[in-house]
This record gives structure tokens, C-alpha cells and sequence, in this order.
């Protein structure tokens, strides 16, 4: 397992590469690498104890491959092969194929790292693939987008690159487990980083124009797995470290709560479903120990939500009320959204329960709430009419839809011990209760939002504020 485990992770790399060499064989060598992640993702699940790689001991330079990384590997590999099949019948170049697997490898990496300097390595490479991806149609729009998301990411990871260090200079490792008892300034400083990198919180705001302004393809791919590059080390640290715990959770209810409020008051299809994106993650994060299982089904839906919108006739949901959809396209919408709200016999209904069984009593009732604007945000999607002009869809996007929503279907098996009667009257009445908010109250307000948190110069400032937040947290 461990040579396996080499040349699965160098793979994406040497494929990248070589696509540019190999243009005619550019989505060949794409789905490839997909498939071997997706059977690696396999092999873990079978697999009855971690695996751990000792690269450098006396630097605690290391990698760890356990179920969790099973959960978000698996997600990297559904998500990469649905956007390459959605993107095989276009006139995508080598480029977009090269830069989309160097991007799947340096995701994977994030999961299977557990020392701070491998992961700024694998974090860097990962933002420098995204922003390739995010400017590929070489607008001024997209590449102004894209230097955006660069400088904030960057400026982000050289808070975390000194966290990094004082951990070294603490306990002469880079392992995650050195954060314990390294200074205050050192976990504030590296989780500043982090949060800002999976979209957390306020410090995740650069994340709604970025994930509404690419294309369709690069969204699935941002918010279907890139984010969680940020959030899997939280996840990590959380459960290796008991006194970090606490503090993953109350980030997660904040930033469940801060992404629903703003979803649901959005007219924007893909800015709603970038919002969402925030709110989900914070469902992750709310119970670590199932945040993996979590990610798996928010990745296949996301993915699928994003791709589907991008054969919309509009972004704008007032316009989309008045014009029917093609009944095909219509139906997985709403079977994503099903997911998602939680509604039984798809994956997010037995993630949902998983994670409200796992929560602590000062949690519940936030993502209680969280859960009901759930509900009310993709009923914007469900309750749209049906019936329009058969849309001309070739068959990669279909290819594409039905591996994530046939994955929503078949993961609904992992958990099929959430199938009582108690666990599914729950969610029907939650979701029952935001259908009932979005027809008395939510499609008749047209409050517009203001935006100016989400400007340029705002998001540096902000993250100065969740800094000194991280400070006084810490100090406490």
C-alpha cells in the first residue's frame, strides 16, 4: 500500500505534464487519473488500520491516510471525472485538462498530509492551478477574479507560513500534533490561514464572487473540493487535539449560519449556491469526527447544483419564474436539492443525521436553524416551473449528472442505520417548515444585500479582524 500510495500521489503531476505533451490524449489522461483516485479512495475503506509515511522524522514530515481521507479523496476523484465529462464534448483545451489533474493532485495532497509545511507546499500549488483555472477564458472579468482570489490566498498563507514556523521553533517538527502546546500566536496564526482558505466565516467572503464568476466547470470543481483543501487539516487538528475541538465547532455554527442568512435573501442562482457553499462547510466543521462523510455528499451535490446552472436560461431567479425549464434539467435540480435539504432515500439526509446525532447541546438549535434555511434556499430551485423547450444537452453533461447524483444515491447506503422513523420525520418536518417560510414570506422580499464586505480592500481588513477574534479566543 505504501508504493501504491507514491505513485498514486505523483501521478497527477506526471499526467499534468504530460497532457501538454500529449494534447490528443489530454482527456484520456485526465479520467484517467480520476479512476485511479477513485479506486485509492477504495482501497482505503478496506483498509482496517491508518497508514502512516514517515518522509523526514527528525522534521515530522509526514502523511496519514485513514478513512477521513478516504471520505475527501473519493469526493476529489467523483467531482474531477464529472467536470471532465462535462467538459469532453466542449473545445476545452491541454491546458484546461493539465491545469485541472495538476489541481486533483495537489487536493489529494491536502488529504493525506499531516504536518504544516507539506500542506503550505500542496496549499500553494493548489491556489496557483485554481487561479489558472478560474482566468482560462482570459476575459477581464475572470482574470481580474482570479488575481483576487490569488493575493487573498497568498496574503493568507503567509500568516499560516509563520504559524508554521513557530510550531518548528516550539518542538523542532512541522507535525499538527506540535500545535498543542506551541504559543497562542502560532494556532491563531495557522488557522487565519486556514480559514480563510476553505471559505470560513467572514474570512471566507472572497468566496461568493469567485465561485459565481468562473465557469460553470471551475465552480463544481472550487466549491465541490477545492475549499476543503482548507478545511480537512481543521478537521485533522481537531481530532488529534481535544482543546482545538471546541473551537472548530463554534467556527462551523458561525459559518453555517452566516452562508444560510445570506442564500436565502439571494436573487443570484450562483451566488446563492456560493453561499451555500459557506453554510455547508460550516456543517462540516460543526462535528468533526463525521465531517468526511459530510463532505463526500456536499461536493457530489454542489458539483451537480453549479454544473446544472450553467444550462439555465438566466442566473436571476425572478426572471427563471417565468420561464419554464426542460423537465430533464428540472428533475436533477430537484433531486440535488432533495439531497442537500436532506430529504430520505439521498445521501444528505443520512449526512444530516449524522451530524445533528454528533452535535454537542449548545449546537443544535444554530444548525437547526442552518437546516431550515437550507430548506428555504433550494426550494428557490425546486418550486421553478417545468415544462419548457427540450434544451440540446449532449451527452458528456448527462455522463456528468448521473455519476453525481448516482453517487448521492449509492452513499445513501452508508448510513442506512438512519433509516427510524423518529430520524426521518425530523427532517421532513424541517424541511416541510422551510417550504412554508419560502411561499409566506421568502419569494415575496426583495431585499438586496449590500456587498461591500465582499470588495478587495475589505477582505484584507477583515482578515486583520479574525486574527485579533483568533487572539482573544486562544487567550481566553
Amino acid at each position: 500500500m505504501s508504493i501504491f500510495t507514491v505513485v498514486w500521489i505523483t501521478l497527477p503531476f506526471f499526467v499534468g505534464f504530460l497532457i501538454f505533451l500529449l494534447p490528443k490524449f489530454d482527456r484520456y489522461l485526465a479520467l484517467m487519473v480520476g479512476i485511479s483516485s477513485a479506486i485509492f479512495a477504495g482501497l482505503i475503506f478496506l483498509e482496517e488500520a491508518p497508514l502512516t509515511l514517515i518522509w523526514l522524522d527528525n522534521f515530522g514530515v509526514s502523511l496519514k491516510i485513514d478513512q477521513l481521507s478516504g471520505f475527501f479523496i473519493l469526493t476529489n476523484a467523483l467531482v474531477t471525472m464529472a467536470v471532465i465529462f462535462y467538459c469532453w464534448p466542449t473545445d476545452k483545451t491541454a491546458f484546461f485538462y493539465g491545469q485541472s489533474i495538476i489541481l486533483h493532485g495537489s487536493v489529494n495532497a491536502t488529504f493525506i498530509c499531516e504536518d504544516f509545511i507539506s500542506l503550505y507546499v500542496a496549499l500553494e500549488v493548489l491556489s496557483i492551478a485554481s487561479f489558472l483555472l478560474i482566468a482560462y477564458p482570459r476575459n477581464d472579468r475572470q482574470i481580474w477574479v482570479g488575481l483576487r482570489y490569488l493575493f487573498v490566498s497568498n496574503t493568507a498563507m503567509l500568516f499560516y507560513l509563520v504559524g508554521a514556523v513557530l510550531v518548528y521553533q516550539t518542538h523542532h517538527s512541522f507535525n499538527f500534533a506540535g500545535l498543542d502546546k506551541s504559543p497562542p500566536e502560532a494556532f491563531a496564526l495557522i488557522f487565519l490561514g486556514l480559514l480563510v482558505k476553505g471559505g470560513i466565516f467572514v474570512a471566507g467572503l472572497w468566496l461568493p464572487l469567485t465561485h459565481s464568476e468562473s465557469e460553470s466547470p471551475v465552480s463544481a470543481l472550487l466549491s465541490g473540493v477545492v475549499v476543503k483543501a482548507g478545511i480537512f487539516p481543521l478537521l485533522r487538528c481537531a481530532l488529534l487535539l481535544p482543546n482545538i475541538e471546541p473551537m472548530v465547532r463554534l467556527f462551523g455554527v458561525a459559518t453555517a449560519l452566516l452562508g444560510v442568512f445570506f442564500a436565502v435573501l439571494e436573487k443570484d442562482s450562483k451566488r446563492m449556491l456560493a453561499f451555500h457553499t459557506v453554510s455547508q462547510l460550516g456543517f462540516i466543521l460543526a462535528a468533526p469526527s463525521v465531517g468526511g462523510f459530510y463532505a463526500l455528499t456536499h461536493g457530489l451535490v454542489k458539483s451537480s447544483l453549479f454544473l446544472l446552472a450553467g444550462k439555465l436560461p438566466s442566473r436571476n431567479f425572478k426572471e427563471l419564474k417565468h420561464t419554464p425549464l426542460d423537465t430533464r434539467v428540472w428533475l436533477a435540480l430537484v433531486l440535488a436539492s432533495f439531497s442537500i435539504s436532506g430529504f430520505p432515500l439521498l445521501a444528505g439526509f443520512g449526512a444530516k443525521v449524522l451530524t445533528m446525532k454528533n452535535l454537542l447541546p449548545w449546537q443544535v438549535i444554530g444548525l437547526n436553524i442552518a437546516a431550515v434555511g437550507t430548506a428555504i434556499s433550494f426550494a428557490k430551485f425546486i418550486f421553478l416551473p417545468r415544462g419548457g423547450e427540450k434544451q440540446s444537452l449532449n451527452m458528456g453533461f448527462w455522463w456528468a449528472i448521473f455519476l453525481l447524483i448516482g453517487g448521492l444515491l449509492a452513499a445513501n447506503l452508508f448510513y442506512y442505520q438512519a433509516y427510524t422513523l423518529t430520524n426521518t420525520i425530523k427532517p421532513l418536518l424541517t424541511i416541510a417548515l422551510g417550504w412554508l417560510a419560502y411561499h409566506l414570506i421568502f419569494q415575496h422580499l426583495a431585499i438586496k444585500l449590500p456587498r461591500f464586505l465582499e470588495q478587495f480592500d475589505h477582505l484584507i481588513g477583515t482578515m486583520s479582524l479574525i486574527l485579533l477574534l483568533l487572539f482573544g479566543l486562544v487567550l481566553i
